[in-house]
């Protein structure tokens, strides 16, 4: 196992929420000898030196300054640290048929079949009051399972085979504990959550939690699949795979050229928000590198930016839902995401110069184009051209079940995208 593919796995198994991926990237970054930065007025950055900004705890920027002006523009890789998910409710517990439950919101595109019948955990972001009498946020992760979704068996839905529906606001919430015959034993979720803070963060002492952004998550970490270790299968490699991915090509890039990363959250909910990739980050961050508002104009016209997401591979059983002449492979390489009604924001020009790029990083290349009867989903990458003007090209990883609780990539093209995405920095093309 290379050890990209070995710090993945443990990557995955950190990043279980957006805030918990940034605090991994972070950790990271600071390893390398990254600065993070407080504020961005007025930074004398210093060539070959890395910094990083953040927002929310749930979007990062990390850029390295070059040894030279920045007028030849920037290399820049996107991605997005969050991933359809099960969200918990503000007033979540219910008390049903002797059982304590959560009620959920769904996050984003979730495909909910799978969500049944797995081992369920919880992490994210709680705000509470201390023991001082402070207003603090501190990351949870109870890295245990402590929920699970039961099916319903098919003795009482002969017809669960063929038809099955699922409705989110009564099928899908999750039981957390049983139900005491006494309410003086009944299950208190403020204490529960309470106590998981006083665990992780014994310096508060007594907290009083006031709000929380939690969502569920699989427990059962990632693995390797397959009798030739060809697959790798986890939760969430929609997006983190790409954000790893930017990461260590941030780390491996000529610390003489200017590559910066942007991993923005809220792209699975349209990325309308202040730390999305339709907010202000990015563009005040570029802003800041170039001193001006004309210079950052100048910079963004010479700018280039990958926009890395996960691609769907062509699925052995349901071939027929490709282009047949656009349709990825596992362990073939990355792709080069097209549509032509601008749900990708490759043009023909950047998909040439990144086809350039594969070959002189000796990487293969496939294209993935929706069938034309299809609706086609989108990523940051319309967004941030659009919002910044930088030339974008979308690329991915291909996958199969995306949107799954447990979803499916080829080992092999996660050292090829690593290779692709340090050439691109490096200006090999």
């Amino acid at each position: 196992m290379s050890d990209c593919l070995n710090d993945l796995l443990l990557f995955l198994g950190e990043a279980t929420s957006p805030f918990h991926a940034v605090a991994a990237l972070k950790r990271r970054l600071e390893g390398a000898g990254f600065m993070g930065l407080d504020h961005l007025d007025n930074v004398a950055f210093e060539a070959g030196q890395g910094y990083f900004v953040t927002a929310n705890d749930s979007s990062i920027v990390a850029f390295r300054a070059g040894s030279g002006a920045c007028e030849d523009g920037l290399r820049m890789i996107g991605a997005h640290t969050d991933s359809p998910n099960l969200s918990i409710k503000p007033n979540p517990l219910k008390k049903r048929s002797g059982t304590h439950q959560l009620a959920v919101d769904v996050y984003g595109g979730a495909l909910l079949n799978p969500w049944f019948d797995r081992d369920l955990s919880l992490a994210g972001r709680v705000s509470f009051v201390n023991s001082s009498g402070e207003l603090v946020s501190r990351l949870i992760d109870f890295r245990r399972p402590i929920a699970i979704i039961p099916s319903l068996a098919i003795h009482l839905d002969r017809e669960a085979n063929k038809n099955r529906s699922i409705n989110p606001q009564t099928d899908i919430l999750p039981l957390i504990a049983g139900l005491p015959k006494s309410d003086d034993l009944s299950f208190d979720w403020s204490q529960f959550l309470a106590n998981q803070v006083s665990e992780q963060y014994p310096e508060d002492g007594s907290v009083r939690v006031l709000d929380f952004e939690l969502s569920l998550y699989d427990s059962q970490p990632a693995g390797i699949v397959g009798t030739d270790h060809a697959f790798l299968a986890s939760a969430r490699l929609d997006n983190l795979l790409s954000c790893h991915a930017g990461l260590l090509a941030l780390l491996a890039a000529d610390p003489a050229q200017w590559s910066l990363l942007v991993c923005n959250d809220h792209e699975e909910v349209g990325s309308t928000s202040a730390v999305g990739a339709q907010g202000p980050m990015l563009t005040d961050v570029l802003d800041s590198i170039a001193g001006t508002a004309a210079a950052s104009r100048r910079l963004r016209e010479k700018s280039k930016m990958l926009s890395v997401d996960n691609a769907h591979a062509v699925h052995p059983n349901f071939s027929d839902r490709h282009d047949e002449d656009h349709g990825p492979l596992l362990n073939q390489g990355p792709v080069v995401k097209i549509n032509r009604n601008q749900r990708y924001a490759t043009s023909g020009e950047g998909a040439a110069l990144l086809r350039l790029l594969a070959e002189r990083a000796q990487v293969p290349l496939q294209h993935f184009v929706v069938r034309s009867d299809m609706g086609c989903g989108s990523t940051i990458g319309p967004i941030t051209a659009a919002e910044t003007g930088i030339t974008t090209i979308d690329l991915g990883v291909p996958t199969l079940a995306m949107h799954s609780i447990r979803e499916l990539a080829g080992t092999a093209d996660i050292d090829y995208l690593g290779s692709l995405l340090t050439a691109f920095y490096n200006r090999v093309a």
